[in-house]
């Protein structure tokens, strides 16, 4: 019950906080704009256009979750919420877990506001996605958004302060986006050609976006772009079970996380 009440609490506080309106606002237009650039050139399946549209909610949704989450944090800790909270008799867990369920509604309804927009604007002009990649496209954005909630949590467990949380988040941010292919090149050019598929499946776990990004691109039909490394990716994700494993890759890593994130929070909260 207590990890209810944290969620509900969080969800309010949410909806009074003018970020979450601002990036509301701002992922609506992003979605519309995903949808002009579908009008101009029709989307089917795995494209350069659907490729752009990926890359563009890459660059958008983990930054803005990572925000989000992590300021959510560091806020209990500067304004001394959580203080207050910890005379309560609530564990360091159902805190986390009603954190992090809370902001999940929070920003999975953000997320579903910006595409509902744009679903009923593309219906209206006729114009609109493909049930199959609107679906795809919706899954893409809430695999980001939990997975990238749950490193927020971390980060804002570890971060004293909401400048410490913009610092870590824009870091990790520019690290799994924007730095990763260059990483990853020069990471692989550094092992022996046996060692280059292993470490590569390997690190693509330690990366959500990268997760997230190969499942979509193969259930969009675009498996062979992805290169002969990720064949094994392809097949077990083509298969009739390959959502369900995913989902389960997704839950494990999620409850890595957040454990990560708990027992560093409780660690602070036993030294007061």
């Amino acid at each position: 019950m207590n990890l209810l009440h944290i969620a509900r609490r969080e969800l309010k506080i949410g909806f009074r906080n003018p970020w979450a309106y601002s990036f509301m606002a701002l992922f609506t237009i992003f979605s519309l704009s995903l949808l002009l650039i579908h009008t101009q050139s029709v989307a089917e399946g795995y494209s350069s256009v659907t490729a752009s549209m990926l890359n563009l909610i890459l660059y958008l949704l983990p930054l803005m979750t990572l925000l989000l989450g992590s300021f959510s944090l560091t806020a209990e800790k500067e304004e001394g919420s959580w203080q207050l909270l910890s005379t309560y008799p609530i564990s360091t867990l159902e805190f986390i877990a009603g954190k992090y369920a809370g902001l999940c509604a929070l920003l999975l309804t953000i997320v579903a506001f910006g595409y509902g927009v744009t679903a009923i604007l593309g219906a209206v002009t006729g114009s609109g996605f493909r049930i199959h990649e609107f679906t795809l496209f919706l899954m893409f954005s809430a695999g980001l958004v939990i997975l990238f909630l749950a490193i927020a949590l971390w980060i804002g467990t570890l971060a004293k302060n909401r400048w410490q949380a913009l610092t870590y988040g824009v870091a990790i941010w520019f690290f799994a986006i924007i730095g990763w292919p260059t990483i990853l090149v020069a990471v692989l050019g550094l092992l022996p050609y046996m060692w280059i598929k292993p470490a590569l499946v390997l690190l693509t776990f330690f990366n959500p976006a990268e997760l997230v990004r190969v499942f979509v691109i193969v259930k969009l039909g675009g498996g062979s772009a992805l290169g002969p490394e990720y064949y094994e990716w392809v097949r077990w994700i083509s298969q009739p079970s390959g959502s369900l494993l995913f989902l389960a890759v997704c839950l494990v890593w999620i409850m890595l996380t957040v454990g990560v994130a708990h027992r560093i929070w409780e660690r602070g909260r036993s030294r007061g």
